[in-house]
């Protein structure tokens, strides 16, 4: 494993902005594959309802490009909180 992934041993930290990072690209390429998916006439119901929760994501190219935007930057805020807040909490114990 790359050194920089790598938890200091023992303590069961989580990498916190790598791992908030990874999810952010994830979110993005889902975001994509629906997309896709829907623009083929698969999936049309999960995306119509992923229009209705993200405020940028629609059919057009634009609306993909602010979707995956979304969901990227979204993402990558609430893991890095989560994965901080579990970092904080197991130092604590």
């Amino acid at each position: 494993m790359p050194k920089k992934l790598q938890a200091k041993s023992g303590t069961g930290r989580c990498p916190t902005k790598q791992l908030a990072i990874t999810f952010a690209i994830w979110s993005a390429f889902f975001m994509l594959v629906l997309w896709l998916l829907a623009n083929t006439g698969l999936n049309v119901s999960a995306a119509e309802q992923m229009a209705k929760w993200h405020v940028f994501f629609n059919f057009t190219f634009t609306g993909l490009i602010g979707g995956m935007i979304e969901a990227a930057v979204v993402s990558y805020l609430l893991v890095l909180v989560f994965v901080w807040i579990y970092n904080w909490v197991g130092d604590k114990g």
